[in-house]
């Protein structure tokens, strides 16, 4: 899956698929674990760089936000600045 399409998901369909790429990988891994082989191993690797695209998703999108709140608390209050103004 390319990140221009993980990109455009909500963010319930993000939280969504990276829940089912977990579960299918903690089966892809027991498989492992037990001994047998799974159906292709590059597909371990596929879900593992899907994983990591979500991840940097959602780091992107809090760094946005964060970004956002820190700009938005920046700015000067017109009701603190009469305070000050008037004291």
């Amino acid at each position: 899956m390319k990140y221009s399409v993980i990109s455009k998901f909500q963010s319930d369909e993000v939280e969504k698929k990276m829940n089912e790429l977990k579960t299918e990988l903690m089966k892809l891994n027991a498989q492992v674990a037990i001994g047998t082989t799974p159906k292709s191993t590059k597909q371990i690797r596929e879900i593992k760089k899907n994983i990591a695209r979500i991840e940097t998703l959602r780091v992107e999108n809090f760094k946005k936000a964060l970004e956002k709140f820190t700009k938005d608390a920046h700015k000067p209050n017109a009701a603190k600045a009469k305070k000050y103004i008037n004291h």
